[in-house]
């Protein structure tokens, strides 16, 4: 799966007003079976989407038409759990480029990062905010600007300026993984060796 560069993002939103959500609960241990970076989207939040007899639940939020977006809005403590990076690899599958919460949890944050899903830690009040536009209105669209790490509230013109690691931010914006962003200072790399010899 190649990482999209991260551009400027402008999108209505899914809340998912759940705290403590694991990352079992965002994928269920049950799906992890597969080593390619795809098909994963379809079980996310398995447990929660569909019923027993496999049937959608509609009052879940990915289930309800009135949602729809890049950005998830999730409730404080997200992410945390097993280290499971397919946790990340099915919320970007499913179509989220975004995750806001008032809390992640650190493996899953650099998992996301490291598989172009930018996670905005935002206040408990903010997060609130958020969560209390959307119920007002659905359509509520929120602009993302990495470049200038700020979150606005399109409809208020409310912005949040958010942190991000200066390294994982230069990579998602060329849509660089690890390896990715080596082969790009190659020529760094060599002088420095070459200097060094």
């Amino acid at each position: 799966m190649a990482i999209e560069k991260f551009q400027k993002i402008t999108s209505s939103a899914v809340p998912l007003p759940i705290e403590n959500v694991d990352t079992d609960q965002i994928i269920p241990a049950r799906f992890l079976k597969a080593v390619e970076r795809k098909g994963f989207g379809e079980n996310l939040f398995r447990d929660w989407r569909y019923d027993k007899s496999d049937q959608l639940i509609p009052d879940f939020p990915l289930n309800n038409p009135e949602f729809r977006g890049e950005i998830l809005v999730a409730g404080k403590n997200f992410g945390s759990g097993s280290s499971r990076e397919h946790a990340a690899w099915a919320i970007y599958d499913y179509g989220f480029r975004v995750v806001i919460s008032s809390f992640f949890a650190d493996i899953f944050r650099n998992n996301a990062l490291n598989n172009g899903l930018l996670p905005i830690q935002v206040s408990s009040e903010e997060l609130q905010m958020i969560f209390n536009l959307i119920d007002e209105d659905p359509a509520t669209s929120i602009a993302v600007d990495l470049e200038n790490q700020l979150l606005t509230i399109e409809k208020t013109g409310k912005t949040i300026p958010f942190d991000i690691n200066a390294y994982k931010k230069e990579c998602l914006l060329n849509g660089y993984d690890d390896i990715d962003y080596l082969v790009s200072i190659k020529s760094e790399i060599e002088a420095f060796e070459k200097d060094k010899a």
